[in-house]
């Protein structure tokens, strides 16, 4: 077997997904969380790229489409995390995610998925125990220690 299919194969698929957050009334840094629409688990708002939108372009439109929420969102992503993405037939494909920070600055109350999902607020701790995926906990776990990163990102919406 010649090495160049070997690597096509073993490379993950790519998503895209949006870290929705905001600072609440008592200056707490809160992520929106939506459940998933086959298994109602907590992820956060995620998807395919999209043909002619940049990736953080098409994460800005799965967390209006998937959280109803609506704000800025940076082109910088903040991190990344593998899982598997389950298909038909119980396959599963390896899929890799980059994550870029949106601040939201409102939550339609309808919104395309409304019906299929159920959006709540969460602490980074809390939603670190939540999501399933390793990489993904270490992730809010660091955020949650080192919130300075999402500062800067609201810095720079800022400007």
């Amino acid at each position: 077997m010649s090495g160049k299919g070997k690597d096509k194969k073993d490379k993950p698929a790519r998503q895209i997904a949006a870290l929705p957050v905001h600072w609440d009334k008592n200056g707490k840094l809160r992520v929106l969380m939506v459940t998933s629409r086959d298994t109602g688990r907590w992820v956060m708002p995620k998807g395919w790229l999209m043909d002619g939108k940049k990736p953080w372009e098409a994460a800005k439109i799965e967390a209006l489409e998937e959280a109803g929420a609506v704000g800025w969102i940076s082109d910088q992503a903040i991190g990344r995390y593998h899982y598997a993405k389950r298909l038909a037939k119980g396959r599963k494909l390896r899929t890799r995610v980059v994550v870029y920070p949106m601040l939201v600055e409102k939550l339609k109350r309808r919104w395309k998925e409304r019906k299929e999902r159920k959006r709540h607020w969460f602490s980074l701790k809390k939603a670190a125990k939540l999501v399933d995926e390793p990489e993904l906990t270490d992730l809010l776990l660091a955020l949650a220690k080192d919130s300075e990163a999402l500062a800067e990102v609201e810095q720079r919406q800022a400007s």
